[in-house]
C-alpha cells in the first residue's frame, strides 16, 4: 500500500521539454514497483526514508536527500525500506530536449542516482505543479517552467554518484565545442568557452589536448578559418564581411590569422579556388570533411 497523490496530464504534448506527470508518496513497508517500463523520463527524490532501485543490473540503495532516474523504456524497480519505508516526490517528463538536458546533468542508465540537498525546494516545486493542475495554457507552462526548474536545481546542487571522469571530461569538451559552434561568428575568446562551462582555462585546455590534440584557442581559430574558407569559395563577399562573419572585428587579424593557417592571403586563397577548380576543390572539401568529421566524434 502506499499513500499517493500523483497527476498525470494527458493530451498531445510537444516541444522541448514538458510534464507527463507528478506526484508524492508516502509509502508503506517494502512497497515496490516493477519490474516494469516508463514510457517518458522519471526522476525520483527521496524526501524521508530508505529504499532501493535497480536499473541495468545494478542495485542502488539510497536514503533521505538522494534521487534517481528512471529512462524511456528501461526495465526498473523500486522498494521502500521495511523498517523506514520511503516518502518521496516524482516528476515524469518528456520532450524534444529532454535527453540532452539529462545527459548534461550526468545523469543516465549507468549513472542514475544523484545527491541534492535541496528537499524543500524541491518539494515546492513539486506542490506548485500539482496545484496548477487543470487544462489550459497558462497552467501548461507554469508547469514546464517549474520542470525547468526542478531540473536546475537538481543539477546546480547535486553530486552524481560514481560519475566517470572521462565521461566528465568528455562532457566538458562537448560542451565546448557546441559552445564554439553556435558563437564562432562573435567576438569570444577561450576565457568566454571556459566561464560557459564552469570550469578554469588552464584545465580546459588541458581537455582540448587530450580530446582534439589541440589548444582551445587552436580549436577556435581553425573553427573560423575553416568556415572562412567556405565563404571564400561559395560566395563573393567582400573580405571585411567574411571577417565579420567569422569573429574578426579587424580585417587585418583575420588575414593575418588566415595566412598562418593557410600560407596566404585570403584574396590569393579565393583566387587559387577559382583558377584552381577540381583538385583544389577536392582537397579544401576534404580538409572541410575531416574537420568536420572530428568535431562530430565529440558527440559520439
Amino acid at each position: 500500500m502506499e499513500k499517493a497523490y500523483k497527476l498525470e496530464f494527458a493530451g498531445e504534448q510537444t516541444g522541448s521539454l514538458y510534464v507527463n506527470c507528478c506526484g508524492l508518496s508516502k509509502t508503506e513497508p517494502l512497497h515496490s514497483f516493477g519490474p516494469a517500463l516508463k514510457p517518458h523520463y522519471l526522476i525520483h527524490y527521496v524526501l524521508s526514508g530508505k529504499g532501493k532501485f535497480s536499473i541495468g543490473g545494478k542495485d542502488y540503495p539510497l536514503e533521505e536527500g538522494y534521487g534517481f532516474l528512471i529512462t524511456p523504456d528501461e526495465l526498473a524497480f523500486y522498494q521502500s525500506d521495511e523498517e523506514e519505508p520511503w516518502t518521496y516526490v516524482w516528476v515524469g517528463f518528456s520532450g524534444a530536449q529532454a535527453a540532452e538536458y539529462v545527459g548534461n546533468m550526468g545523469l543516465s542508465v549507468r549513472q542514475p542516482v544523484f545527491r541534492c540537498e535541496k528537499s524543500e525546494e524541491l518539494y515546492r516545486i513539486v506542490k506548485d505543479m500539482m496545484e496548477h493542475n487543470t487544462f489550459g495554457m497558462a497552467n501548461d507552462l507554469r508547469r514546464n517552467g517549474q520542470l525547468g526548474i526542478f531540473l536546475s536545481v537538481i543539477a546546480e546542487s547535486s553530486s552524481v554518484t560514481e560519475k566517470n571522469e572521462i565521461d566528465r571530461a568528455n562532457t566538458y569538451v562537448r560542451k565546448a565545442v557546441a559552445f564554439i559552434q553556435s558563437n564562432y561568428c562573435n567576438a569570444i575568446k577561450v576565457t568566454d568557452v571556459a566561464d560557459y562551462v564552469c570550469i578554469n582555462r588552464s584545465y580546459l585546455y588541458t581537455l582540448f589536448q587530450n580530446s582534439v590534440g589541440m589548444s582551445p584557442q587552436q580549436f577556435l581559430t581553425t573553427f573560423r578559418i575553416t568556415k572562412a574558407t567556405e565563404l571564400l569559395q561559395l560566395t563573393s563577399l567582400p573580405i571585411e564581411s567574411i571577417a565579420l562573419s567569422c569573429g574578426y572585428s579587424d580585417p587585418l587579424v583575420f588575414t593575418k590569422a588566415f595566412r598562418q593557417m593557410k600560407k596566404m592571403s585570403p584574396t590569393s586563397y579565393r583566387k587559387e579556388m577559382q583558377k584552381g577548380e577540381g583538385r583544389r576543390n577536392k582537397e579544401h572539401l576534404q580538409q572541410v570533411e575531416d574537420f568536420i568529421n572530428q568535431i562530430n566524434k565529440l558527440h559520439e
